[in-house]
């Protein structure tokens, strides 16, 4: 029986390890090499039928091998476009974005860079939406907006970048939603702060929403709010002049009862105009 010494041992250990690395190397290398001496046009034709099937998991595997195999050739702009499309089908909302964010800086004068730039705002507005937001079960502005704001942002910059874009008057329908919803967010930190007892901050939360949003119907809640946090304040004129606005724009708001404002947090007596 032969007998491996301490030496021998270590040997045909370091043997069978690069037997296993070469191994694994050699599996990586084949999947490497999946597209190996494929054309480029070929490989976009087979990424372009892909799309067209609907199989936008082999067309992004494509696409990528494409975008980093021949990033300089004729189909390259084209398929980093297509590739924010598939990736947008398949609901990868970050690598939407990442694609469209990195062919807007590679080619900010394409022809269609305004494509780029509204599906990068509606790859957000798809990050921020949830599943029960249609049928009114849930209130999405109580919800953190980060990726909302982020839509709002795209949005905002086609429609003044690209006025005459196809897609500019979907983004501006968009927009006003957002804004409203961004504008009920606000009420509901004011809300917060009312009930806390942080009348300033809830002040100067309503004028911050009439100031930003002043085409919104939140606006009329926002005075609303000012006129609660100044009872609150004890700035009975204050809230007095703001409650002469509220009448005036909002005359059936549901804290009015005719001319008589009535709080809901503050511990105050109600006001007249």
């Amino acid at each position: 029986m032969r007998v491996f010494t301490p030496t021998a041992r270590l040997a045909a250990l370091l043997l069978a390890s690069t037997l296993l690395v070469g191994c694994a190397s050699s599996g990586s290398t084949e999947e490497e090499d999946e597209f190996a001496g494929v054309a480029e046009r070929e490989l976009y034709e087979e990424a372009r039928g892909s799309l067209e099937r609907r199989n936008f998991t082999a067309a992004i595997t494509r696409l990528e091998a494409l975008d980093t195999r021949f990033p300089f050739g004729n189909h390259a702009e084209q398929a980093q476009l297509e590739l924010i499309y598939a990736y947008y089908e398949t609901s990868d909302w970050e690598a939407a974005r990442a694609a469209a964010s990195r062919f807007i800086r590679l080619h900010p004068s394409h022809p269609q860079a305004d494509y780029a730039l509204y599906m990068r705002g509606l790859s957000s507005w798809q990050a921020g939406r949830f599943s029960l937001e249609r049928l009114k079960l849930i209130d999405i502005s109580k919800r953190d907006l980060g990726a909302s704001r982020d839509a709002y942002t795209d949005f905002s910059e086609l429609v003044r970048l690209y006025p005459n874009s196809e897609y500019a008057p979907d983004a501006q329908q968009r927009i006003v939603y957002l804004r409203n919803l961004m504008a009920r967010h606000e009420l509901h930190v004011a809300d917060y702060y009312l009930r806390r007892g942080a009348y300033l901050a809830a002040v100067e939360r309503g004028r911050w929403v009439i100031e930003n949003y002043p085409e919104t119907e939140a606006t009329r809640d926002a005075l609303a709010v000012m006129v609660e946090g100044y009872l609150g304040l004890e700035m009975r004129d204050r809230a007095r002049e703001v409650l002469d606005v509220l009448i005036e724009n909002a005359p059936r708001h549901d804290q009015l009862r005719g001319r008589t404002f009535e709080p809901r947090h503050v511990r105050a007596q109600s006001l007249s105009a």
